[in-house]
């Protein structure tokens, strides 16, 4: 079959693959299962597309050359993490890979096979689905969960999520999921409607009063966490403007600079402003233990396609009429 290769312009095709060996403390994977990003856009819509063929870094798949690393057999089913520590410091000994100076990212996952970190991959049971593999070990469920124990949400709490793309509607259905209250903000009719069904109790169409219609939904409280998953400058505005006093702000979608007054937007309302990148591959263990509980993390998925098919995937994906997406073999 081959690998996706970003042509640039929003063109796609499926080429032959080069053979990949694995190197010293890496094994070679032969993927199951991918998932699109949002992250993915900006090569699908550049001119210049991907120089090493596609950005795709959440998959799922069986180890068929565990070079020798002694905690892998060949045949192991395995989820990958996009972000993968050098394996040597003490943040990666402590399971913070995003803390390690000398991290790697995964990169070309839409393909047959793919090479990682030993240390950066996790064992999927026999009975955890391929896709919701990918979603448990990559940024479907991780950017959701790691940036959660930031905000620390209560029971009963209103979370607005601006932005319902991949990782705001994980958001939604994570919170939803915690007994929060989740007021979900997107342009998008389509994802709208998806965080609706993944437990919002109310959607609001982006173009509108968002800050008004979310304080008229709190009785002009305002929301006590607020998410930005859109990485905009106008969303990260309104963020700020529609949470409530004492309130927190989490920052997920990556952002330009944008303008900000300590004095208005933070210090006079005792605002919390935060980010969270990604997610500790220490805290798997603790997502895989959400998904026995019930947690309907299969539910983000809403399209599936052979690897073939990529062009259509990635156009309905960017069309934002999707939630996750998968491409399998």
């Amino acid at each position: 079959m081959g690998w996706v290769r970003f042509l640039g312009n929003g063109q796609v095709a499926v080429e032959p693959q080069p053979e990949l060996r694995p190197g010293p403390g890496q094994v070679l994977v032969r993927v199951e299962a991918s998932a699109l990003c949002g992250s993915e856009m900006h090569s699908y819509r550049s001119a210049g597309g991907h120089p090493a063929a596609n950005p795709g870094h959440e998959a799922a798949g069986i180890i068929i050359d565990a070079n020798g690393c002694a905690q892998w057999c060949e045949g192991d089913r395995v989820g990958v993490s996009a972000v993968q520590g050098c394996g040597a410091c003490p943040e990666c000994a402590g399971g913070r890979y995003t803390y390690c100076a000398g991290l790697a990212g995964g990169s070309c996952w839409h393909a047959d096979t793919l090479v990682a970190r030993a240390h950066a991959c996790v064992k999927l049971p026999d009975d955890v689905p391929w896709g919701v593999g990918v979603l448990l070990s990559g940024d479907g469920l991780g950017v959701p969960y790691h940036s959660s124990r930031r905000t620390r949400p209560e029971p009963g709490e209103t979370v607005a999520v601006f932005g319902c793309g991949p990782v705001g509607l994980g958001n939604v259905l994570l919170y939803t999921f915690l007994g929060c209250r989740v007021l979900a903000v997107d342009l998008s009719p389509t994802r709208r409607r998806l965080a609706e069904e993944l437990g919002a109790e109310a959607s609001i169409d982006g173009a509108a009063a968002v800050v008004e219609a979310i304080r008229a939904l709190t009785s002009g409280r305002g929301a006590e966490i607020c998410l930005e998953c859109a990485g905009r400058p106008e969303t990260a505005a309104l963020a700020l403007q529609a949470v409530a006093t004492a309130g927190r702000v989490m920052c997920l979608g990556e952002q330009p600079r944008i303008e900000l007054s300590p004095s208005a937007d933070l210090i006079r309302r005792d605002i919390t402003l935060m980010g969270s990148w990604y997610y500790h591959i220490r805290e798997y263990p603790e997502m895989l233990a959400l998904h026995r509980r019930g947690l309907g993390v299969g539910k983000l998925i809403t399209h599936q396609f052979p690897r073939a098919q990529a062009a259509e995937a990635y156009r309905l994906f960017a069309a934002g009429e999707t939630g996750k997406v998968l491409l399998v073999p």
